[in-house]
């Protein structure tokens, strides 16, 4: 189904890894899109109200997303920074006991990756998928050891995070806020993380859409990153269009 027009002084929610940018071998690898930084500032300065809802920890994001600082959900939500610039951040258990089992996995097994977060820990395995199950096996003993926690799973990640966080949560927080309470909310994302949250906006009247293939709640696509920036360059033409072509 092709997206409608973007109009008035929406609210835009991104994903970022497999939405603003494409997805990397490793977390650290990942780099922003020549143009995207220039378009989103573009757009905030049309007044479209924007916000990052991703499974990084929001120092990853400010780092990727460089100079701007913007509203913000790391960790799936276990810490958010709203448009005022106020952190808050979910109390979590110790994760050392997780942290052991992870760690020396990962020292055994060749192309697996331990990312430690703030009140989180990801095993990811892009390079080694033939791994898939000896991942989720050890990330279901972790889980084991440390209450209050949940697994989810994403492309070729395991986390362990908070059970009280998802996206669906964060997003809903983020609408309830300035600038973005009583706008049309849009959520962009790819991956089966964001489920919670394309949701979350559709039970809100709003759009989601989903990037890439696979089953999703989501009611409409975009093919990947790509299309996405030149998704937001023409949406911010047709905003100029609508305000007489002024900033």
């Amino acid at each position: 189904m092709e997206l409608p027009q973007p109009s008035g002084r929406p609210a835009w929610l991104f994903d970022f890894d497999g939405t603003l940018a494409e997805i990397a071998p490793t977390p650290d690898a990942a780099r922003v899109p020549r143009g995207l930084i220039d378009t989103v500032a573009r757009l905030l300065d049309l007044e479209v109200a924007i916000a990052i809802v991703s499974g990084r920890p929001l120092a990853e994001i400010d780092a990727l997303m460089a100079p701007l600082r913007l509203p913000a959900a790391g960790v799936h939500g276990a810490e958010r920074r709203d448009a005022g610039g106020r952190v808050q951040r979910i109390a979590v258990p110790d994760l050392r006991p997780a942290l052991d089992l992870l760690h020396s996995f990962g020292e055994r097994h060749d192309g697996v990756r331990v990312e430690v977060k703030p009140g989180a820990v990801a095993l990811h395995y892009r390079l080694a998928p033939q791994l898939e199950r000896d991942c989720i096996d050890i990330m279901e003993r972790a889980a084991a050891e440390v209450p209050a926690m949940a697994l989810l799973r994403g492309k070729m990640v395991v986390e362990l995070k908070p059970q009280a966080v998802d996206k669906g949560r964060a997003v809903r927080a983020f609408l309830a806020e300035p600038p973005f309470r009583g706008r049309q909310a849009w959520y962009f994302g790819d991956d089966v993380t964001d489920e919670a949250a394309f949701a979350a906006v559709q039970d809100e009247g709003g759009i989601a859409v989903k990037l890439g293939e696979g089953p999703s709640v989501a009611a409409y696509r975009l093919p990947g990153p790509e299309q996405m920036l030149r998704w937001l360059e023409r949406a911010a033409e047709g905003f100029e269009g609508q305000r007489g072509g002024g900033r």
